[in-house]
């Protein structure tokens, strides 16, 4: 089948943007917190609870062992799409959040002893920093801070000069979610690896927007969540290395992740089993892999084209509005930051509400960015591949108009 990009065809899937917000057509420009949903993600959810709803590697039937087929299909299609090198190297998780913690929990608590370093980036979401400060207190390694630029960038000179024979886990996002950097991951990875240094990547924000191929970028670990790939909340992927997950311990305990439990003792399962404990979300794993093939039908290239389109078009609308800032304006990226001097970002994002713009305000989980930065928040236009030309022309109508009001 020949991939193809067909905006107006595309919109008609999505029934969410079909809706009124306030009285008015819903220009949705959050897709970086959260992507609307296409029918055939719905669908899956529905046709599985509707016609195959059954627990998964557990039981004899019929309907579990279609289930379980269509579980494990689910998580090849994930393998392909990310172009891991086995199955079993994919974990379900509830979301990028549950796997770094994982991450953290296994590998760095089991490995990290005092004096040990944790790199951190300073342009990371709360998700990937929270659960580097847990292990590190429950181990006595030191977080040290990999700092940005004035221009929202890593500042990598200062990355390598910090990257030493302490440092044993580097954790970065692939695309940042403020300003939408994206981080020179592949240089990072190289530079890790002849330390010894594991990497631990953030994929939150690149798997939709960019071909993701674990076995050139050599992460150690790669994490991402199915509710910004067009898939439901409340699942999402931890990839790890085979080596290195077969090594690690066990992190939740139940069903499923043992073979035999005595009150002598416990023998864990194998990969993948041993890290999805109890009953897994299973429409939600038959729904990403929907969400996945659909998007590898589509030409992603002429996607991302679109959307950077619109971007520019939304930053050339809106240039001459005094006291606008962008912040940290990033190349080809699908979104954008910025303030009004001056004015609160919640006043601006409730007056754009009520014009049903609906875009986020505030700090957007990145506390250590935004003190950076010197600011309390900011208001982020982010574009998936179902926003249209008229979407843009509405919200530079509505942001003028917010802040003639203000």
């Amino acid at each position: 089948m020949t991939a193809q990009f067909d905006i107006n065809q595309i919109r008609q899937q999505f029934p969410a943007l079909a809706q009124d917000c306030n009285g008015q057509p819903l220009v949705y420009l959050d897709s970086a917190a959260t992507t609307q949903k296409p029918k055939i993600v719905i669908e899956a959810i529905q046709q599985y609870y509707s016609g195959h709803n059954a627990n998964v590697h557990r039981g004899s039937h019929t309907l579990t062992a279609t289930a379980t087929a269509q579980f494990e299909q689910a998580r090849a299609t994930v393998q392909q799409f990310i172009n891991a090198k086995h199955n079993k190297e994919i974990i379900w998780t509830r979301g990028a959040t549950e796997a770094l913690n994982l991450i953290a929990q296994t590998y760095a608590r089991q490995n990290l002893k005092p004096g040990d370093e944790i790199l951190v980036s300073e342009l990371e979401h709360h998700a990937n920093i929270v659960p580097w400060q847990i292990v590190a207190e429950q181990t006595g390694a030191k977080i040290v801070k990999i700092p940005m630029t004035t221009d929202c960038t890593l500042d990598m000179t200062a990355f390598h000069q910090r990257l030493g024979s302490r440092t044993k886990i580097v954790a970065v996002a692939h695309i940042t979610n403020v300003t939408g950097t994206r981080n020179p991951v592949e240089e990072i990875i190289a530079a890790a690896h002849q330390q010894g240094t594991v990497t631990v990547v953030d994929g939150a924000q690149a798997v939709a927007h960019e071909t993701v191929d674990v076995q050139a970028l050599n992460a150690d670990f790669y994490v991402f969540s199915g509710h910004k790939i067009f898939a439901p909340a409340g699942i999402g992927v931890l990839y790890g290395k085979k080596e290195l997950l077969e090594a690690m311990p066990p992190w939740h305990g139940g069903g499923k992740m043992v073979e035999k439990v005595s009150f002598e003792g416990t023998t864990f399962s194998a990969l993948p089993g041993k890290f999805e404990a109890g009953t897994p979300n299973v429409a939600g794993s038959l729904a990403l892999a929907a969400a996945i093939n659909w998007l590898d039908e589509l030409d992603r290239k002429a996607a991302e084209h679109h959307i950077h389109q619109l971007r520019q078009q939304a930053l050339d609308g809106i240039k001459d509005i005094e006291d606008l800032r962008i912040i940290g304006l990033q190349p080809n990226a699908s979104l954008f930051s910025f303030v009004v001097d001056g004015v609160h970002h919640q006043d601006i994002a409730t007056l754009l509400d009520q014009q049903g713009i609906a875009l986020r305000a505030g700090h957007h989980c990145a506390h250590p960015m935004l003190d950076a930065l010197g600011l309390t928040g900011t208001l982020r236009v982010s574009l998936a591949l179902y926003n249209t030309e008229q979407d843009v022309e509405r919200f530079i109508a509505a942001l003028h108009k917010a802040c003639s009001m203000l």
